[in-house]
């Protein structure tokens, strides 16, 4: 085991061990009632300090690249602890109504954080999938439009598209960039085709023009970054 892990996995044990020891002898010691102060109210912080028990460990030895993966499972938790950390403290359970959707979002975080550490672009097509349909959930979840998922599944070829398209520019791939246009522009085809059936107009006005942007942002960036070719007979 790693030192500087198992240093870190020392110190939250004695923190946790520490606190609890607070609250067992010390509190009520003192004459105070925790329930009645609402300290239990606390307890999702054990959820947190085992997300942070997954995100810390790949910034305390950068030189691993295997510990990326940690960040998979970790900002996932993370994000468990923070949001049950609010909604106790606060107790706004129904909050879980509409912030159930971070969880997918801090999924698809991990994987962009996983990609980034491990240097690992492929992992770059779950962040990019995963987190267009956590946008969608939280969109939907926020606003109550849960049958704008008749127009919104679009989003499913249109973020592997755009996936493919990124990896495209870093790879220097023509063959991913063709195909990451073709998935765009099916998917704007197929966004044009549902809002002729279901007739949600305002959402192919917001969406469509951000579409264009999007593709046309890419382009711009692949003809930036794309290298003329070598004249024949010279290798790299």
């Amino acid at each position: 085991m790693n030192k500087r892990f198992s240093i870190l996995v020392g110190m939250g044990l004695v923190l946790m061990g520490g606190l609890a020891l607070a609250f067992n002898l010390i509190v009520p010691t003192l004459g105070l009632d925790i329930w009645r102060w609402g300290a239990w109210r606390l307890w999702p912080l054990v959820v947190v300090g085992a997300g942070l028990f997954f995100v810390i460990p790949p910034f305390l030895a950068r030189g691993r690249r295997g510990l990326g993966g940690l960040f998979i499972p970790g900002v996932p938790i993370l994000t468990t602890g923070g949001i049950l950390l609010f909604v106790s403290v606060f107790g706004e359970w129904g909050a879980w109504e509409w912030l159930w959707p971070l969880e997918v979002l801090s999924l698809a975080l991990g994987f962009l954080f996983a990609a980034i550490y491990m240097r690992n672009v492929w992992l770059l097509i779950p962040a990019i999938i995963i987190g267009a349909n956590g946008g969608v959930l939280q969109f939907c979840a926020s606003t109550g439009m849960w049958e704008s998922w008749a127009v919104l599944w679009t989003v499913e070829p249109l973020a592997l598209g755009l996936a493919l398209l990124i990896i495209s520019m870093v790879k220097r791939s023509a063959g991913l960039f063709i195909g990451g246009i073709v998935l765009c522009g099916l998917a704007g085809i197929a966004l044009i085709g549902m809002t002729a059936v279901v007739p949600v107009y305002w959402l192919l006005n917001l969406v469509g023009p951000v579409v264009f942007i999007l593709i046309g942002l890419l382009m711009l960036v692949w003809g930036m970054v794309r290298r003329p070719p070598l004249p024949e007979g010279v290798m790299e």
